[in-house]
């Protein structure tokens, strides 16, 4: 395990510290090759758990990498608003990102630890976290469109009004100096703004994965693998996101099939004295791992496949209406 942790966090160093630390745009190639040897770090990482431990914590480790996963790329959504709503400069927004990043990792890392404690104690908290995530994919399907613009939360319109901040950037400053005087940049709103957002993502995240598996080692490195190469994936998908339109009907299949599933635990493993009389319900099924990995893939596949496949036929439809309007 020290091991493993010693891996990982050399992962994320390099990812953050020394790559994301060089202020550029990444190309394709860099954004794939990335990306490609995170996947394939992954994949490899599930493999030593299934000969290490069995096959069920690796199956649980790819249905909690893919979930989480999944909702990294539908947070990038936000991202993409951020960036375009503060105007950060294209050259920094990979260092925004990689310390958005650092910090929704050591969020995630403490709602761990806060969530398996809870869990270990009051088993009845499933139904809470069920039931946020049903709430929550309902959201997905019925309210997505209605974020499309960021909406600045009420601490950041405080700061605004009690702080000297400047409309220019100078670099990676926090702080800079303008007519004698010291000013904040917009730097410091971007990174409060990016860590509420990180939050919120945090608990979308950790009730998500706790739905799949009660682990907190497995727990923790899925969701490191799924925040390694985010940045990379920022560049890379920041003008098709819009058009992945079916991304999240997809996520909230995900997210309400894992809702159900924690509901249904918590009624397995039932102690509230309101709910059959304080005891477990018998006749609940058990939702074995496989099918978990089998509706996230089917369900993020899926998706995706329906959005590139509407993206095609736009596509289509736009060239017809170019060559009518030449004829």
């Amino acid at each position: 395990m020290i091991a493993t942790f010693a891996v990982l966090a050399v992962f994320v160093v390099v990812d953050l510290f020394i790559i994301g630390r060089r202020p550029h745009v990444p190309s394709t190639k860099e954004c794939v090759q990335h990306i490609a040897f995170f996947v394939v770090a992954a994949l490899i990482f599930g493999g030593i758990i299934w000969a290490v431990a069995g096959s069920k914590p690796a199956v649980e480790f790819y249905s909690g990498w893919m979930t989480e996963y999944s909702l990294s790329i539908d947070n990038l959504f936000v991202f993409v608003i951020i960036m375009s709503n503060f105007a950060v400069p294209k050259e920094l927004q990979k260092y925004v990102l990689s310390v958005g990043i650092t910090v929704a990792l050591v969020l995630r890392g403490i709602f761990i630890l806060v969530g398996a404690a809870i869990i270990q104690r009051f088993t009845w908290v499933f139904f809470l976290f069920g039931a946020f995530l049903i709430v929550t994919a309902l959201k997905l399907v019925t309210g997505h469109d209605d974020d499309e613009e960021y909406h600045e939360n009420g601490i950041i319109r405080a700061l605004r009004k009690v702080m000297k901040i400047t409309d220019e950037y100078d670099g990676e400053k926090l702080r800079t100096v303008k007519n004698g005087q010291r000013f904040w940049t917009p730097m410091l709103i971007v990174f409060l703004t990016i860590g509420t957002t990180d939050v919120m993502f945090a608990f979308d995240s950790i009730p998500a994965i706790f739905g799949l598996t009660k682990d907190p080692f497995i727990v923790f490195t899925s969701n490191v693998f799924a925040l390694l190469g985010l940045q990379q994936l920022y560049f890379l998908l920041g003008k098709l996101l819009d058009k992945l339109v079916y991304l999240p009907v997809g996520l909230s299949i995900v997210l309400g099939f894992i809702g159900i599933k924690l509901i249904m635990e918590a009624l397995s493993g039932n102690s509230l004295p309101f709910i059959n009389s304080g005891h477990p319900v018998s006749w609940v099924p058990e939702v074995p791992t496989w099918l978990s990995l089998l509706v996230i893939v089917l369900a993020l596949g899926g998706s995706a496949v329906a959005s590139v496949l509407k993206m095609k036929q736009e596509d289509r439809e736009e060239q017809a209406q170019q060559l009518s309007d030449g004829a």
